[in-house]
């Protein structure tokens, strides 16, 4: 009988200590997503909606396949600061 009753509690507290896992992991995702932003190198915060679009302009004007004031236009249209 003794031995049932310890198969009883380990097995409670693996319970326990997956359920206090799921809800720190739960309250990160949840954090992560009220930030409405995806953060890239230098802390700096990149709406989701316009990231894919202002990398590629981005890596357009470093090729040096748009101008300076080619770039600013495009810039500008997508809502960033020129």
């Amino acid at each position: 009988m003794g031995y049932d009753m310890d198969m009883g509690m380990g097995w409670m507290w693996l319970f326990w200590l997956l359920l206090i896992i799921g809800v720190a992991l739960l309250a990160v995702v949840a954090v992560r997503a009220a930030g409405g932003g995806v953060t890239r190198g230098g802390g700096r915060e990149v709406p989701r909606e316009q990231s894919r679009a202002r990398q590629v302009l981005d890596e357009r004007y470093a090729r040096g396949e748009i101008s300076t004031e080619e770039y600013q236009e495009r810039l500008r249209v997508l809502g960033g600061d020129a």
